[in-house]
């Protein structure tokens, strides 16, 4: 009976491991649309930055 306990822990680890594999290689319904609209909300943001009016910190005033 002890030889079957432990035949068991092998073939939980194998069923684990098949598991895990079809959850690692199911289809993703993201894709590049997601990717490309991200990356263009994060270019607008970036710009946005850019072209707001920077007010000097009076405390880093080199003088």
């Amino acid at each position: 009976m002890g030889a079957l306990l432990w035949l068991l822990i092998p073939v939980l680890a194998g069923l684990a491991a098949a598991l895990w594999s079809s959850w690692a290689m199911r289809n993703r319904k993201t894709g590049d649309v997601a990717e490309l609209a991200g990356y263009a909300r994060f270019r607008a943001a970036m710009e946005k930055q850019e072209s707001a009016p920077t007010v000097p910190d009076p405390a880093s005033d080199a003088v």
